[in-house]
């Protein structure tokens, strides 16, 4: 038995993973394909459209596979369910290794299919904005989104289905005014893999430093509004629903 225990525990956290990197996959193929496809189509894709990929990705991914790991599929979001009690600290860095090498791998393809064209999506501050400003947008941008997201994960607001909504609405709404000054990042994977397949980490501080400092704000925005997490509502929102410890 303590064998057979073991061996669906070792599974379950193999589909976790899978989970965390394919979504992760799938997110950044939409966010940095965009671009690249945009490129390649000489300006067939709208910034409106770019801005709706992604965002319309998420909704996707955490109707359908939500249930297996959260869905995290960012960084920040796995560090902000951590800090509030809802996310063991054991797991959190095989998700985020999860989450970078998904990044990698949809840039890889993309380079693979059209080679280094538009700087594989890489999100840089725009035209004139220096790295500072470029920051701050994303610290609260990331604010605003983990906020959605750990708002609609609580008991008390718990809204099932319908956070998939929230979470996808917020993204394609920030990406809407905020992407010229920053890319609308709001995720260090999502910046990551194209900053690793270009070489060029110039600017991968600011998309570091906003997000995680946005997530870690998130944290406080929650204490002050719902008081500490750890909530039923939370933990099956944060671990998934395939086993409950």
């Amino acid at each position: 038995m303590p064998a057979r225990r073991d061996a669906v525990s070792s599974g379950i956290s193999f589909r976790r993973l899978f989970s965390e990197l394919f979504g992760t996959f799938l997110l950044v193929l939409a966010g940095a394909g965009a671009t690249v496809v945009g490129a390649v189509s000489h300006g067939a894709i709208s910034r409106s459209a770019a801005v709706a990929a992604p965002g319309l990705t998420v909704m996707a991914i955490i109707l359908f596979m939500g249930a297996v790991s959260g869905a995290h599929l960012n960084p920040g979001v796995t560090l902000a369910f951590t800090l509030r009690g809802d996310f063991p600290w054991r797991r959190v860095p095989g998700y985020i290794l999860a989450q970078l090498a998904g990044a990698t791998l949809a840039c890889l393809f993309l380079k693979a299919l059209f080679g280094r064209v538009g700087a594989l999506g890489a999100t840089e501050p725009g035209h004139g904005i220096t790295d500072w400003k470029a920051m701050l947008i994303e610290l609260a941008l990331t604010v605003g989104l983990i906020s959605t997201i750990l708002g609609t994960a609580s008991r008390a607001q718990n809204v099932g289905p319908l956070s998939a909504v929230g979470v996808g609405g917020y993204i394609i709404l920030a990406g809407l005014w905020s992407s010229p000054i920053s890319g609308a990042s709001m995720n260090t994977a999502r910046s990551f893999g194209p900053d690793l397949l270009l070489g060029d980490f110039s600017h991968f501080w600011v998309y570091l430093a906003g997000p995680l400092a946005g997530a870690l704000l998130a944290v406080g925005v929650a204490w002050m509004l719902r008081g500490p997490g750890g909530d039923p509502g939370g933990v099956a929102a944060a671990r998934g629903t395939l086993d409950p410890h």
